[in-house]
C-alpha cells in the first residue's frame, strides 16, 4: 500500500531507539524526510546511519525536551533540516524515580518529573510546530501513552497518570485544531520486544534458573502466562507498532482523528 508520504517531514522524538527508531525507519522506507532525535548524539546518528544505508532522508536533531531550552534547539535543527516539519510523533518520555513497585514510595519531585519528561514535553514540542502546520492546511500530531494509561496497576503509577494525561490532551488538541487540516492521534502500545523487555527477561530466565538458548523464549512465555495477561500469547514487536503509526502519519488517515489505539495485545480490552 502506497501511504502517500513520499516528501513530507517527519520528527520523531525518541528516535535513538526503540520504538521511535523503528517509527523513523519506517516513515523512511515510506519516503517521509526524517529528522532523528535523541538526547544522545552517537546513537541517534547510529539510526540515521541506518537510514542512511537504506537510501533513506535524514536529519538529526539532539536536545532534553524535558526542558524549554531543550525544546528550541530540537525545534531548530529540525526545521533548519528540512525547512519545516509536517508530522510530529511525541515518543520521547520516561519516568523518574527508582522503586517504582512502591507507590508511596515514588516522591512528589518524581511524578513532577515524570510529567515533565512525558506531558509537557509533548505540549512543548505542539506548542513549536502545530501552529505552521495549521497555517499549511496540513499536518499530524502524534502522541504516545501506553497501555498502563487506560488499566493502571498498583506500580509506576506516576508514569500511567502522566500517559493518561497524554490521551486526554490529544482529544482536546484535536478539537482545537477541527476543520484545518491537522489532526491529533494517540498510540498506545503494550509490551514491545526493546532492549529493556529483552532485560527483563534474562532477569526473569536468570531468576528460574533457565540458561541455554531457549531461556529468553520461556521467560517470555512465563510473563505473559503471570504477569501481562494479555489476548494475544506473544509480545509486541517494534513492527506492530511502527506500521500503525507510518498509516496514521498518511494521507490516507485523514478521517481518523481525536483517536486513542491500543496495540497491547488485547492487554487493556474495553468498548473504547
Amino acid at each position: 500500500m502506497d501511504l502517500q508520504l513520499t516528501g513530507k517531514r517527519a520528527l520523531v522524538t525518541g528516535s535513538s531507539s526503540g520504538i521511535g527508531a523503528g517509527i523513523a525507519e519506517e516513515l523512511a522506507r515510506e519516503g517521509a524526510l526524517v529528522v532523528v532525535h535523541g538526547r544522545n548524539r552517537d546513537r541517534a546518528e547510529a539510526v540515521a546511519q541506518g537510514i542512511r544505508d537504506s537510501g533513506g532522508q535524514v536529519a538529526l536533531a539532539i536536545g532534553d525536551l524535558s526542558t524549554d531550552e531543550g525544546a528550541d534547539v530540537v525545534t531548530a535543527a529540525a526545521l533548519e533540516a528540512f525547512g519545516g516539519i509536517d508530522i510530529l510523533i511525541n515518543n520521547a518520555g520516561g519516568r523518574s524515580g527508582g522503586d517504582a513497585s512502591d507507590w508511596m514510595g515514588v516522591s512528589v519531585a518524581d511524578w513532577a518529573d515524570t510529567y515533565q519528561k512525558n506531558t509537557i514535553a509533548s505540549v512543548r514540542m505542539i506548542h513549536r510546530l502545530a501552529p505552521a502546520m495549521k497555517e499549511r492546511g496540513w499536518g499530524r500530531l502524534i502522541q504516545f501513552a501506553s497501555s498502563a494509561a487506560n488499566s493502571p496497576s498498583n506500580i509506576i503509577g506516576h508514569y500511567a497518570a502522566s500517559k493518561a494525561a497524554i490521551i486526554n490532551l490529544t482529544v482536546s488538541l484535536s478539537k482545537a485544531f477541527a476543520n484545518t487540516g491537522v489532526t491529533a492521534n494517540t498510540v498506545s502500545p503494550g509490551m514491545i520486544a526493546t532492549p529493556s523487555v529483552d532485560e527483563w527477561f534474562d532477569q526473569i530466565a536468570a531468576e528460574k534458573g533457565w540458561d541455554g538458548p531457549d531461556a529468553p523464549r520461556r521467560a517470555e512465555a512465563w510473563a505473559m502466562e503471570n504477569i501481562v495477561h494479555q489476548t494475544v500469547s506473544r509480545v509486541g514487536r517494534v513492527r506492530d507498532i511502527s506500521s500503525l503509526t507510518a498509516y496514521l502519519c498518511s494521507p490516507l488517515a485523514d478521517f481518523i482523528n481525536g483517536a486513542n489505539f491500543r496495540s497491547d495485545g488485547g492487554r487493556s480490552p474495553g468498548i473504547n
